[in-house]
């Protein structure tokens, strides 16, 4: 079963012979593929294809070319042979050949139950990685497992990998149910090669989904079958995944020390797309850090041997980071015309869950040129991938990088004022051309300024459409206090007409201002990014949180008593200590202080609601700081003593 770097899956690589004869020679580690085939030969060239795949490629090729022709030769071992030769092929990155051989072998015409079938189903699902093709190959899967005996290791395998093609099409919910069942499967015991594989899967998926804890821990189960069989090849991709999900839990020190732990492992075995893939993410994380200029030269230095693969999705996306270098250092044109070029298909030709973000950087990208028009096109763009890609668990982990923008009816509006725009100037350009022939110079000039004045009033319409389309807070990521308070307003009428509690929070972070003085203002601004980070984390669905002012933040949770939502603040001051500060921040730390109220029969406003909860909190402020306090209830502290529990 092979699994890209590029998708965190497994991989085999190409090494050097004497690598591949220690393969052969000693327990390395060289993985049969899930199901595994039903000839001993042709299983030992399974193992080889693990071991170096180009020389299992000319092997499998001289043995086709062997029997080619010959009479009474068995199709079913032909059908074998073609699948460890799209296998071979998966591996050595070329997915045109694989996806080719597995055709091959399947006009052979096996039985549906026929390991060799699912062995062929795999390779060509596995090296597909545009959106209709994964869609495609995902109803062969669903198709192939359905007629499988249950409980089979065919039926798990096949399992493994509609996993793998629903985690590809973005959508990890839908993953989570066949990857589960496959590493739950008898077929998959502890120790197992398929257990492993769904291991491996769902790794990726809980990534996906923001269990960063429970896709560490899958990972693990990898990384310690990897040197207990002392697969390199596979430790050098598990130390690959490992550092994408540190990186995405912003431990940028962590990422690149395990990218480069990858790195090392893929140098001796002349993995030269590992390498790559490790030499891009490194770049990657950079870029997290602000350093373009050591970035830039990995960047590079990754794209020969993509270009070299024809792997255009990968190429698009190295180009893609080096446009968000460029406009990092300065340079928004040569970004622009970078990202034109890697979304010249629309984004068709990549993984779609890669697509979305492209958008939301042209976006910035066009409106650092001061090309609003487009830079709107592109946020609405944006807007309607994430919405249309992602289900409703996808959509609240994602709530922080998300822009929100105007109704259907508005995106809809707008088109028809571009559509009008555009036949108006073509109605002036006919105009002036009449003018022009019919007319002084004097009338043309006047029309060319009517159309400037039109152009720049139409030009202003929108930039007044984009910024009324704001609803987020641009620094934390956090529904700004406009869309909060219509958020807490929803929830307020909801709690009402169902007679359901409703707890309000204000919460304002302590000695802010000693930070921002101590250690500078962008500290302050990355605890703010932290808390909104942090809160996402911590809250339910349904809750909301929002930058109210400043330092100041606004809880609204729906449906909660008091006594949960005292539960809700501690566990956020609990992710708050963890924020770290500076060293010049010496004896800071981030915490917070509360003011809550519920809703009774004499806060019947939303205002009413927040005043009671601001006078709560001017007295958790006055009171020392890092307190809780209820509006007209007993009062709770959240600094934790000796004795560990909050007292009252």
């Amino acid at each position: 079963m092979k699994i890209r770097r590029y998708a965190m899956l497994r991989s085999g690589r190409l090494i050097r012979p004497f690598v591949a004869l220690l393969c052969m020679l000693l327990p390395w580690g060289a993985r049969a593929d899930c199901v595994g085939s039903p000839y001993p030969r042709i299983r030992a060239l399974q193992h080889l294809s693990e071991a170096d795949a180009a020389r299992a490629v000319r092997a499998v090729r001289a043995r086709l070319a062997a029997s080619a022709g010959k009479p009474g030769a068995d199709p079913r071992r032909q059908a074998a042979l073609y699948a460890v030769l799209a296998q071979s092929y998966s591996r050595l990155e070329l997915d045109g050949e694989a996806r080719a051989a597995a055709l091959k072998g399947l006009s052979l015409g096996t039985d549906k139950r026929d390991p060799v079938r699912v062995d062929l189903l795999e390779a060509y699902a596995e090296n597909v990685y545009d959106a209709p093709g994964i869609r495609a190959a995902l109803h062969s899967i669903q198709t192939a497992t359905a007629a499988q005996t249950h409980g089979s290791l065919n039926a798990t395998c096949l399992r493994i990998t509609e996993g793998i093609l629903e985690y590809r099409l973005d959508r990890p919910d839908l993953a989570i149910g066949p990857l589960t069942r496959a590493y739950r499967s008898p077929q998959a015991p502890r120790g197992s090669e398929p257990r492993m594989f769904a291991a491996d899967a769902l790794t990726a998926v809980m990534r996906a989904l923001g269990d960063y804890r429970e896709a560490l821990a899958l990972n693990r189960q990898v990384i310690a079958w990897d040197l207990a069989h002392r697969a390199s090849l596979s430790l050098s991709v598990s130390k690959y995944v490992r550092g994408t999900i540190l990186k995405l839990m912003h431990d940028y020190t962590g990422a690149i020390r395990e990218f480069t732990a990858s790195r090392v492992l893929s140098v001796p075995l002349h993995d030269l797309q590992g390498i790559a893939f490790e030499d891009l993410r490194i770049c990657e994380t950079r870029v997290a850090i602000g350093d373009y200029r050591r970035a830039a030269g990995e960047c590079r230095r990754a794209l020969p041997a993509f270009i070299a693969a024809h792997s255009t999705d990968v190429i698009k996306e190295t180009r893609a980071v080096l446009a968000r270098i460029d406009l990092g250092e300065g340079h928004p044109r040569r970004a622009l015309a970078e990202l034109n070029g890697v979304l010249d298909h629309a984004g068709e030709d990549m993984p779609p869950r890669r697509v979305s973000i492209l958008y939301l950087w042209r976006a910035r990208t066009n409106a650092a040129l001061g090309r609003y028009r487009q830079a709107y096109a592109d946020l609405a763009e944006y807007s309607r991938r994430i919405t249309a890609d992602y289900g409703a668990e996808r959509l609240r982990q994602a709530a922080a990088m998300r822009a929100r923008f105007a109704t259907d009816e508005e995106i809809e509006r707008n088109r028809d004022l571009k559509h009008e725009l555009a036949l108006s100037q073509e109605r002036s350009r006919r105009q002036a051309e009449e003018l022009k022939r019919n007319a002084a110079i004097f009338f043309s000039g006047l029309v060319v300024i009517a159309l400037l004045i039109y152009i720049s009033i139409a030009s202003s319409r929108h930039r007044r459409a984009l910024v009324r389309l704001a609803t987020i807070d641009g620094l934390t990521g956090l529904p700004n206090r406009r869309r909060t308070a219509e958020l807490a307003n929803e929830a307020l009428q909801a709690a009402r007409a169902r007679s359901e509690p409703l707890t309000v929070a204000i919460i304002d972070l302590d000695h802010f201002k000693s930070i921002n003085d101590c250690c500078g203002h962008a500290a302050g601004d990355h605890v703010l990014r932290e808390v909104g980070r942090a809160a996402l984390q911590v809250l339910r669905a349904g809750d909301v949180f929002g930058r109210w002012g400043g330092e100041e933040f606004l809880l609204v949770a729906p449906n909660t008593t008091l006594d949960t939502a005292l539960g809700i603040l501690e566990r956020l001051r609990a992710s708050l200590l963890a924020i770290e500060l500076p060293t010049s921040a010496a004896g800071l730390r981030v915490k917070l202080s509360a003011g809550l109220a519920t809703l009774d029969a004499k806060a019947v406003t939303l205002d009413e609601l927040i005043a009671s909860a601001d006078e709560a909190l001017y007295e958790a402020k006055s009171q020392g700081r890092d307190l809780v306090r209820i509006a007209a209830h007993g009062r709770l502290s959240t600094t934790r003593s000796a004795g560990g529990a909050p007292g009252h």
